[in-house]
């Protein structure tokens, strides 16, 4: 039987590990956690997520939607295991962490042809591998990529959110409600905090003058030779106190925008919000949507507990911010996602510059898959560039490397529809139609 080593036991490792074995491959899966834990994980389980529980909308007119729906008709395993973790959550996948963490586990475990190895791996193997070793990868496999890419190693910065009890939010000023919910639906599947215009205006005043934590010296400067580059942040996961910096209204009109949403309270539609979102299967923990912080824990405690219906609330984790890694893609990898200068070794995963949880398993579907034809002596399948799983590959093998940057799914990196269609919602619509109608193509030809 073929075999390969698999890097990195998170969403893209094990993903990639279940495709490799479903093919007949043996599946030597390297995880270093709980031997050695990360600056921002809590457990050793597989697929442990860090920072939100949400994988995004389910709705196929959306981004995230469309590559979740890509990933059911191509089998992927750790999709299936967040529909049977699912939560309330409106129109998105939410999970509970522990849960879908159980699952993935059991199912990796289980499976005849993975051999599960709580290791450390320093060096890349000379023997097929996917290396998916995630945005948090250690010292000495960062030196090894280094060493093997010949490039600097490029490093962003992203953050998390706090998560404070339900007991604790005051449920006579926030309520539960999902945006543009009819009064017949009933509650909603989040809980609002409301703000007037003067309680957002004296929040962001104190967000903007609070104090950050500062950079701790490994996030600045990896061990054993292994250079930093400047410090960036996500776009698309920027710390809250970022965000306010950049405007008065900028939160009002992105994370805490209020469209959609009336106070029952008040019977008016309030300035500002802030949702918060279930987080494990008892409903007895709730995150902050949106709120990912490097504030210290005290400035945090204090601040947040300016927000209405927060005053007393208990937090059960602080937002916090840690270092993420990934590789100069364009230059590296081709769209099939191995190294362009050694077709035994792939990628997948954070380290390649896709963002987001289904992003992740995505890339280690597609890595898994290859892996296992290149093994097959067969050549590497590349999804149409017409899916969202194709246009994420072709992005991170085709972008200008000076303005590369992670990307998650978005329909800005489809191909052009080939006729126009008007309105936002309707270009959607088409593009994932035309996107399943490739895939189904794609899918019986594998």
């Amino acid at each position: 039987m073929d075999e390969i080593i698999i890097i990195g036991g998170g969403l893209a490792g094990c993903e990639a590990a279940w495709q490799a074995a479903q093919r007949s491959i043996k599946v030597h899966l390297f995880e270093m956690r709980p031997v050695l834990q990360t600056g921002a994980h809590e457990t050793g389980q597989l697929a442990e997520l860090v920072c939100s529980n949400s994988l995004g909308s389910n709705l196929i007119d959306r981004a995230s939607g469309l590559l979740k729906e890509e990933l059911r008709r191509l089998g992927s395993i750790l999709i299936e295991c967040a529909d049977a973790s699912a939560l309330p959550a409106g129109g998105a996948l939410a999970v509970d962490r522990e849960g879908f963490s159980h699952r993935v586990e059991q199912k990796i475990t289980q499976h005849p042809n993975i051999e599960l190895i709580r290791e450390e791996v320093q060096n890349i193997p000379n023997t097929p591998t996917i290396i998916a070793s995630g945005p948090l990868t250690s010292a000495s496999l960062s030196h090894a990529i280094q060493e093997l890419t010949g490039q600097e190693s490029l490093f962003f910065f992203d953050a998390i959110a706090p998560i404070v009890s339900r007991d604790s939010i005051d449920m006579g000023i926030a309520f539960q409600a999902s945006r543009y919910e009819r009064e017949d639906e009933g509650e909603g599947d989040y809980i609002n905090a409301p703000f007037t215009k003067d309680e957002y205006n004296r929040f962001i005043e104190a967000l903007l003058s609070a104090e950050r934590i500062e950079l701790k010296e490994f996030e600045q400067t990896l061990e054993k030779g292994v250079t930093a580059g400047p410090v960036r942040f996500f776009e698309g996961c920027l710390p809250i106190e970022v965000l306010a910096g950049r405007g008065p209204l900028s939160l009002a009109f992105g994370p805490m925008r209020p469209v959609g949403l009336w106070n029952p309270h008040t019977h008016q539609r309030p300035y500002a919000v802030l949702q918060l979102r279930q987080d494990n299967l008892a409903g007895s923990l709730y995150n902050l949507v949106g709120f990912q912080t490097n504030l210290k824990f005290p400035e945090q405690r204090r601040i947040f507990r300016m927000i209405p219906g927060l005053a007393n609330a208990e937090f059960v984790r602080y937002g916090q911010m840690h270092r993420n890694t990934f590789i100069l893609s364009p230059l590296l990898l081709n769209s099939s996602l191995q190294f362009k200068d050694r077709p035994d070794l792939f990628f997948a995963g954070q380290i390649t510059g896709v963002e987001g949880y289904v992003g992740n398993v995505a890339t280690g579907l597609l890595a898994g898959i290859n892996a296992a034809r290149f093994l097959g002596g067969q050549q590497p399948v590349i999804p149409p560039h017409t899916t969202m799983l194709g246009a994420l590959v072709h992005y991170i093998s085709h972008a200008a490397p000076q303005d590369f940057q992670p990307m998650k799914a978005n329909f800005g990196i489809l191909p052009p529809l080939e006729e126009a269609v008007k309105g936002k919602r309707g270009r959607a619509e088409k593009h994932s139609q035309r996107a399943l109608y490739d895939l189904n193509h794609f899918v019986q030809n594998l």
